[in-house]
């Protein structure tokens, strides 16, 4: 775990176990509300807890569904004077989970919160939309501009704005990916990430800005680019490599969005099974900034970051090879990171020298 002096997720004020029981009391009222529809159209096909989750709509076709937002790479948006950007991290962060279902992405609606409905500012989060909605080949036919002033504070007086979405796909009913037919040696594709996408900004801000006292302009060598430019690099969309991956009748068994819980994401497939991830690449420096700055553990790395990783495709051994091949063609790189084990603990194992040996169970990462 971390040392005493070390930096985590729930100091700087993201407490993902308070989360967790929170969502429980939730689930236990939302859950009821499943019975409204069954046994008709639009009734409820996957428990709560997986990327998205699919209605059926009639006519072996179910309507996929999934909401997110950016989370507070907003922030740093707002210290950069930036704001073209966070609506592509927006789009990511719906349609890479509508796919986890197989779910072709289709519309995304938005909900922007602000302070002040400033046209600029607008108009600069409405490019980002737009650019996303164009990786992602959808459309996006509606939203909200909600002013509450009272209720939400920027970085500067009248900047402060939220961005959520809501994203719909379809899928045929009879092949919902949920990695129910995962089995031992199936191996995990990694498909590399951007950087933080857009999980774990309040660490990030914590450690670069508040313990290291940086300014957002502040260059890096490192990064060869300014600490700001780093941290708002667009989540990546992953759309158009899983769609081809699909089309090209693979035997693709899941997919994972690799987001916060990092690795562990893997561990919502439907079979028992763990994984052993034993050739992760090296994550890209900026992880390794976040560490030695901010004395966080390797454990808290890998439990708030995605450590290099976006997106995981879980494939028979004979199609590993044509599923690296068709990310590399939509220009991700990709490489197979570790295998399927029969586990019914569902525990996800690190063994590669980049994680330092880790052991996934229970929600969390521990030293081995």
């Amino acid at each position: 775990m971390a040392t005493p002096s070390g930096m985590t997720y729930r100091a700087s004020g993201v407490d993902t176990e308070q989360e967790e029981s929170g969502l429980e009391e939730l689930r236990a009222c939302v859950e009821k509300s499943f019975a409204f529809r069954c046994g008709r159209l639009g009734a409820v096909q996957l428990d709560l807890g997986f990327y998205a989750n699919v209605l059926d709509i009639g006519n072996n076709t179910g309507l996929a569904i999934s909401t997110d937002g950016v989370g507070t790479k907003i922030l740093i948006a707002q210290m950069m004077g930036k704001l073209d950007t966070v609506g592509i991290d927006c789009v990511a962060m719906n349609v890479n989970d509508v796919i986890c279902v197989g779910a072709q992405p289709l519309a995304m609606v938005d909900y922007v919160a602000v302070e002040s409905a400033d046209p600029a500012m607008l108009g600069e989060l409405a490019k980002g939309l737009l650019k996303g909605a164009e990786l992602a080949d959808i459309s996006i036919p509606g939203g909200e501009v909600a002013q509450i002033r009272e209720m939400i504070r920027g970085v500067r007086e009248g900047s402060a704005f939220d961005l959520v979405g809501t994203c719909v796909g379809t899928v045929p009913l009879d092949r919902i990916l949920v990695g129910a037919n995962i089995r031992e040696n199936d191996l995990v594709v990694g498909l590399r990430s951007t950087g933080v996408h857009s999980n774990g900004l309040s660490l990030a801000r914590r450690v670069f800005f508040e313990r290291l006292g940086w300014a957002a302009d502040r260059y890096v060598p490192e990064l060869s680019r300014t600490i700001g430019e780093e941290l708002l690099e667009p989540t990546r969309i992953y759309v158009r490599e899983a769609m081809a991956m699909l089309q090209a009748g693979l035997a693709v068994k899941a997919f994972a969005h690799i987001t916060s819980d990092g690795f562990l994401n893997l561990a919502r497939v439907q079979a028992e099974v763990g994984f052993v991830l034993d050739d992760i690449p090296e994550p890209q420096p900026i992880f390794h900034l976040i560490r030695e700055h901010g004395a966080v553990s390797w454990e808290e790395m890998y439990d708030v970051y995605n450590m290099g990783i976006g997106f995981c495709v879980v494939v028979s051994a004979n199609d590993a090879a044509s599923v690296c091949s068709i990310a590399e063609q939509h220009g991700v790189a990709a490489s197979i990171i570790g295998k399927a084990v029969n586990d019914p603990k569902k525990q996800v194992r690190l063994t590669s020298v980049a994680a330092h040996g880790l052991l996934g169970k229970d929600g969390r990462f521990y030293a081995e």
